[in-house]
């Protein structure tokens, strides 16, 4: 229930942020490529514009999660918009390392956040929404404020994409590549 004095958004707003802020940088460290610093500046970002706006998302019965997802999101292309083009790096080092038993893992998974971070930022919001908020394409799109054919364009575009720079052929692709293509 609303106080006067707006303590009942405020404590609203105060349990989102205990609830829901790990996840928020979890999906930030993402969007950013793992960058601590960058994905924590985004969820500050993003949860000063939700406080600010509290009174409208922190009422009874609203869901704030995907309005703060949304202002995350956009967060994180805004940002990558102000930096300057860098150069790309060839992959091709990453794929002839060595690497021992349970290091493999981390070495594919370096693999995949950089050939991530050389993705276009709405593409990379648009795999990392589908693979890792598990959205279906319409509440991409609706997210990301396009259509839904703009998101299956630029999620084809964006895997097409990381097999190349990953080299990884069709064929080689697990069940965990495939999940996305059943969205809607």
């Amino acid at each position: 229930m609303e106080t006067p004095d707006g303590s009942g958004t405020r404590d609203a707003f105060d349990e989102f942020v205990r609830r829901r802020s790990m996840h928020l940088l979890r999906l930030a460290l993402l969007l950013t490529a793992s960058n601590l610093a960058s994905a924590q500046d985004l969820v500050q970002i993003a949860l000063e514009r939700a406080y600010r706006r509290r009174w409208l998302l922190f009422r009874e019965g609203g869901s704030a999660e995907p309005y703060v997802r949304k202002m995350l999101v956009n967060a994180a292309i805004d940002a990558r918009r102000v930096l300057h083009r860098r150069a790309e790096v060839p992959l091709e080092y990453a794929r002839h390392e060595r690497v021992d038993d349970r290091t493999a893992q981390l070495a594919d998974r370096d693999l995949l956040l950089r050939a991530l971070s050389s993705l276009p930022s709405k593409q990379r919001a648009v795999l990392v929404l589908r693979y890792w908020e598990d959205l279906s394409d319409g509440e991409i799109a609706s997210t990301l404020n396009c259509r839904v054919t703009t998101v299956r364009s630029q999620a084809s575009r964006a895997l097409a994409r990381l097999r190349q720079v990953t080299g990884l052929a069709s064929a080689e692709r697990t069940n965990y590549s495939n999940a996305g293509e059943q969205h809607e």
